[in-house]
């Protein structure tokens, strides 16, 4: 058959993850091993919808990325759009896909889509939900209506904006929400339908610096201070707090961070899983009210892993001082 000389071209890279795992030996369980062209492989459709370039960036479990990686990644992805690709297609583990994609969709500053998908069933497991979401996310790049949205997580058929979507089950097939939002399209029988045209966006310049920490913690029933003490002595440069309900910490936590706030900004969200920190609500030592008066930021609807990476570069770009802006009410 005469191959099609009219298809649009798509860049497609693999990082590893379950997507990309199959079982070992004697029961040692799933490892990254498929590359991207054998990923490619099980989805023949593709080759009838664009003209492929494929590429193995890494096999590694998601859990053991990095910014540094991260920000090769990026290099890559604009290096394909400069080339001529219409749009670009990921592929990685789903235990950080929520904050790959927010870190990201922070720094894409193209019109073209940059689209993440995975699997939550290893390649070798029967069932497994790789080779469709591959197809589903190719859907989702090629389409006209996904210019202009950024990063993009294409999981079962749906289609979630970097800063809503959270994983939020360990092993379930439909783990991808986006909480109190929905997702924003879906994909039915290969046409893409979104909800909304696209918003506007703003994006950072890349970091100046990429040596510097921001420390995450999580505030708990009891917990003392000894960890926040010690933070700046630890030399990081940024704190965020997941706590609880509204974005409420103890007594004695508000008054620790009183003390950090004038060294190094801090950011309290909320633990629960969706929905915003409160701005007015609670009055009492810990509560949303006298965190601000301390010169605590309240992170609204963003969750406490996205704070961290928002927080990151922004500090990496000089531009921390405008932390409250970049926090969505």
């Amino acid at each position: 058959m005469k191959a099609q000389t009219n298809l649009p071209r798509l860049a497609i890279a693999s990082l590893g993850g379950t997507v990309s795992m199959q079982a070992g030996d004697g029961g040692s369980g799933v490892k990254p091993k498929l590359g991207c062209e054998e990923q490619l492989a099980k989805v023949p459709q593709l080759s009838e919808m664009a003209h492929i370039e494929a590429a193995t960036l890494g096999l590694l479990p998601s859990a053991s990325m990095g910014f540094a990686e991260l920000l090769e990644v990026l290099l890559w992805a604009q290096r394909a759009v400069e080339c001529g690709a219409q749009a670009v297609i990921l592929t990685q583990g789903t235990d950080s896909l929520e904050e790959t994609a927010f870190f990201l969709d922070l720094l894409w500053s193209s019109e073209a889509p940059l689209i993440m998908t995975g699997a939550m069933r290893a390649a070798s497991q029967p069932g497994n939900d790789g080779p469709a979401n591959l197809l589903a996310a190719a859907h989702v790049a090629l389409a006209q209506g996904s210019r202009g949205r950024g990063v993009l997580v294409v999981m079962n058929d749906q289609v979630h904006c970097a800063a809503n979507v959270r994983k939020t089950a360990s092993l379930a097939l439909t783990a991808f929400k986006s909480p109190g939002s929905g997702p924003i399209g879906d994909v039915v029988e290969g046409v893409v339908v979104y909800r909304h045209p696209p918003a506007h966006r703003e994006v950072l310049p890349l970091p100046q610096c990429t040596d510097h920490r921001v420390a995450l913690l999580e505030a708990c029933l009891g917990a003392d201070t000894a960890l926040l003490q010690a933070v700046a002595s630890l030399g990081y440069e940024g704190l965020v707090i997941a706590g609880f309900g509204a974005g409420h910490v103890s007594s004695s936590w508000a008054n620790a961070l009183g003390t950090l706030v004038p060294t190094l900004p801090v950011i309290v969200a909320t633990r629960t899983g969706s929905g915003p920190t409160a701005l007015a609500s609670y009055g009492f030592a810990g509560g949303e009210i006298d965190l601000q008066r301390k010169g605590v930021h309240m992170a609204g609807q963003l969750c406490p892993r996205k704070c961290r990476i928002l927080l990151w570069l922004l500090i990496g770009a000089g531009r921390q001082h405008q932390l409250h802006s970049w926090l969505p009410r």
